[in-house]
């Protein structure tokens, strides 16, 4: 055993009921879905649609939504890049544990800077982390403005606001590269489709 952190007393305890047992229970293989992208680029939403389409596969998945995990996990958290990125190292340890539980954990979040997105990779064994990059024009996102956001951080009211006057680092060479297909942008329902089929091709969808 060794000792982590700080501390001198923290060990590692093993359980007799490990990943496999979980995964074999359950007939599918733990993995993180991780889909980045500009407000308004449609993460929730696609999330929400892969979580539906996996339900209707009877695989076992659960959502950690950004937004969502500022009421709780992360609400002692703001935006600037510090905060950002300790948002991000939660939800990857989070997402980490949903894993090894045989879950597959689908993590939607702007998740601007490259650097914590690798961090959180590289909780994961190889193969395991499956970027999803949703890859939307800017002026997409800020027609959309669901939210409002972007008209607030173009009238100066919301500062630090991604995309507007704070960086967007976009994947170098994720798993699944999401965009506009003649100008148009795909459905819902037809891009988890193709992220499920992503996860089918791999084996996440049944234990081998």
């Amino acid at each position: 055993m060794s000792a982590v952190g700080n501390s001198t007393n923290i060990f590692w305890h093993e359980c007799p009921v490990g990943q496999l047992d979980r995964q074999k229970l359950l007939n599918q293989r733990g993995c993180v879905v991780w889909i980045t992208g500009l407000s308004g680029s449609g993460k929730s939403t696609l999330a929400c649609s892969l979580g539906r389409e996996l339900h209707s596969r009877g695989k076992l998945s659960y959502i950690l939504d950004g937004d969502n995990l500022r009421h709780g996990l992360n609400k002692d958290l703001g935006f600037k890049s510090e905060d950002r990125a300790e948002n991000i190292r939660r939800v990857g340890e989070v997402a980490k544990l949903f894993a090894d539980a045989g879950l597959i954990c689908i993590a939607s979040l702007i998740s601007p800077y490259r650097k914590d997105r690798d961090a959180c990779r590289a909780l994961l064994p190889d193969g395991s982390f499956i970027e999803v990059f949703l890859n939307m024009p800017l002026e997409v996102c800020e027609e959309r403005d669901s939210k409002g956001l972007y008209k607030l951080a173009r009238a100066g009211k919301i500062k630090g606001f991604t995309g507007i006057d704070d960086p967007y680092e976009p994947p170098l060479n994720c798993e699944i590269e999401l965009q506009l297909k003649d100008g148009i942008c795909p459905t819902p329902s037809a891009m988890a489709g193709q992220v499920a089929s992503y996860l089918q091709d791999r084996s996440f969808l049944h234990y081998e």
